[in-house]
């Protein structure tokens, strides 16, 4: 999927028709909070000692594709908003590059 050029959006704060800077937002990463939660606590007892691996781990990815989530941002007023796009393998931001001589 190939985004061009800069995305005009009506913004509810500042009502009007504005060209936005745009960046893709970053995947967020695991939950720093399940360090803390009984389940892992009980799962990491459980590793403790000899006997090796002691429940079964999960290799098969469910997905094949991600979310793609864009970051607007107002120009004039820096306001910024997210935008989810259509799950996608591949995507790119930004312009279509002018190529020079005969295409085919």
């Amino acid at each position: 999927m190939l985004l061009l050029g800069s995305i005009v959006s009506l913004s509810s704060l500042y009502p009007y028709h504005l060209t936005s800077k745009h960046t893709t937002h970053p995947s967020p990463l695991p939950s720093l909070a399940y360090n803390f939660l009984q389940g892992k606590r009980r799962y990491d007892r459980k590793q403790q000692g000899y006997g090796g691996q002691t429940k079964p781990i999960l290799h098969k990815k469910a997905k094949t594709t991600k979310k793609v989530t864009l970051r607007l941002e107002c120009k004039d007023c820096k306001t910024k908003k997210q935008l989810v796009i259509k799950r996608t393998k591949h995507f790119e931001l930004g312009e279509k590059k002018k190529t020079s001589g005969h295409q085919y």
